[in-house]
């Protein structure tokens, strides 16, 4: 177990700071016995205001002598930030978590993609219907549809595990077994389709082509001559079913059972090249023909060499719904027909201490170029005449409501429909 440094006085400590940068906050004995074991915690509950009530485990911290003032003073104001924020009429109360002696820079670097998303160019294909939908919606109630939460570690990878969240429950309702698909694929492999491991965006960089096998072609982009799926031999046009250029042709009445609800799937021209979505990673799985399970492919949340193996792919694509930009109720009717749909919006720091209700801010913005962070909406609902989401993140199930959240619908609170997709499996 790692060596846990005392702190310099159990009562009352002002930490020291160089002159030129403003005075740390005084800790009151409380706090400090609060910091000490925050940081030694390896299970259990941490008690007091402000604290979870669910067990905690990855808070067992070591720092330097040099470092421990500045992870203290960190502690205090994320402390502090709690108890004020619960004092206030919120829709969601805050408490300290793993992330509660970080600042947000250091979060965001960890945690978020490393700049923002611009979610316009995404081209949309699915346009929902008049309804009347159900009231309240929760996959994880229906049956065995959604996987557990996981946790992408500090690699910006949140757009991955979206990703197979979504494809896990798409086969799991299509009528497949609940599988847990491999991240680590995508954070290896999906680079030619605009998504950049653990950086989680990435500019179009044609030349990554020639280093990237089986198939790593963005879709809409036909392969260069001689270049065909899995590096056979192509004259740049291939048939079929998933053809080159065809786009979207799926219907929305062949999605569930030949059933034919209001809405429906239009095909969609080419995107422009763009930053990494979960969207641009359903395309990359489409076009590899398949992605592996995580127990052959293990998550290691750090970039390394492309390792997939196609015979060992185990869930495939046949189509990808984008969802038109903005338009929040057509993401109501796709998790309500068709299961959980990803998204993402924009994290800021109010965030990071985020415990239970429903999620709303101010600071964020609703446009589609500030997007930060993926994750997965499993089903919506109502909370004391507030709308909501319930979403699946990837932070791990001691964070948030056991991994989960509630955040505002209706209102695109932070983007959120920004830039909204879900796969349909091949089975």
């Amino acid at each position: 177990m790692w060596t846990v440094l005392p702190l310099l006085c159990a009562g009352v400590l002002l930490l020291g700071a160089p002159a030129s940068r403003a005075a740390a906050p005084l800790a009151s004995a409380s706090e400090t016995f609060h910091f000490r074991s925050w940081m030694a915690q390896p299970a259990g509950v941490l008690r007091g205001p402000g604290a979870p009530s669910a067990p905690l485990f990855q808070h067992q911290k070591a720092y330097s002598a040099r470092e421990l003032p500045r992870r203290l003073s960190t502690f205090l104001r994320r402390w502090r930030e709690v108890q004020a924020h619960n004092a206030a009429n919120s829709t969601f109360r805050k408490a300290l978590n793993q992330f509660s002696d970080m600042s947000f820079a250091e979060f965001k670097r960890k945690y978020l993609w490393w700049e923002p998303q611009n979610c316009s160019a995404t081209k949309g294909n699915y346009f929902g219907g008049v309804g009347p939908y159900p009231t309240s919606v929760d996959w994880r109630k229906k049956g065995n549809f959604v996987s557990a939460v996981k946790n992408q570690g500090a690699c910006g990878s949140c757009w991955t595990f979206s990703t197979t969240g979504a494809l896990e429950s798409a086969v799991a309702i299509a009528g497949g077994k609940l599988l847990s698909l491999a991240e680590q694929q995508l954070v290896d492999c999906a680079q030619a389709f605009n998504n950049h491991g653990c950086q989680g965006y990435g500019r179009w960089a044609p030349d990554s082509l020639s280093a990237l096998l089986p198939l790593r072609v963005p879709w809409g982009h036909p392969p260069a001559k001689g270049l065909g799926q899995h590096g056979a031999e192509s004259s740049g046009q291939q048939g079929g079913e998933g053809s080159w250029g065809q786009g979207l042709a799926v219907r929305r009445a062949g999605l569930r059972g030949g059933a034919a609800p209001a809405g429906r799937l239009l095909a969609a021209s080419a995107p422009a090249p763009r930053r990494g979505l979960p969207s641009q990673a359903f395309e990359y799985i489409r076009y590899n023909q398949g992605i592996m399970g995580e127990d052959a492919y293990p998550y290691r949340a750090r970039e390394g060499r492309c390792k997939f193996q196609p015979g060992k792919a185990i869930a495939f694509v046949k189509d990808v719904a984008n969802i038109t930009m903005d338009d929040e109720q057509a993401m109501v009717e796709a998790v309500a027909l068709h299961g959980p749909v990803s998204f993402a919006f924009e994290v800021t720091e109010d965030f990071m201490m985020y415990r239970r209700g429903v999620y709303s801010s101010t600071s964020c913005h609703k446009t589609p170029d500030k997007v930060n962070h993926a994750v997965l909406a499993v089903g919506y609902g109502e909370e004391n005449g507030v709308p909501y989401w319930i979403v699946k993140n990837s932070w791990g199930p001691q964070w948030g409501m056991n991994g989960y959240f509630l955040i505002e619908r209706g209102k695109n609170m932070c983007g959120l429909a920004a830039c909204a997709s879900f796969p349909v499996p091949r089975v």
